[in-house]
């Protein structure tokens, strides 16, 4: 399973990579308006500037996910204490013939 998941990583970094290389064109992408209108700007290669809304958006569902995950686990971890908490010991084992002969064989306190 960590082999397939190192492999379909490869392959997306290399889609990545082959993605910003095809769009390396520059645009100009307006931050903040400067006033007078005038903008601060940045001329930014399309790839990156995709891969940096890609990334934006997804972040909020990876932390939506990670949330439900945690939340999860720690239901879980409560359901299981509670029901080592509710479980019965099991019943006392009874001696076995050997312990009740290595007992017999002790010879007894006496008291003082």
């Amino acid at each position: 399973m960590q082999m397939i998941r190192t492999l379909l990583l490869l392959l997306i970094a290399i889609a990545l990579t082959a993605f910003v290389a095809i769009n390396w064109d520059t645009v100009p992408v307006r931050f903040w308006p400067a006033g007078q209108g005038e903008y601060l700007k940045f001329d930014w290669p399309v790839g990156f500037v995709a891969l940096f809304f890609f990334v934006l958006g997804m972040v909020p569902m990876w932390l939506i996910h990670k949330g439900a995950a945690w939340r999860l686990k720690r239901r879980i971890g409560s359901l299981e204490n509670s029901l080592k908490a509710n479980t019965v010991d099991p019943a006392p084992s009874f001696p076995t013939s050997t312990q009740l002969d290595a007992a017999a064989q002790e010879p007894p306190v006496s008291p003082l």
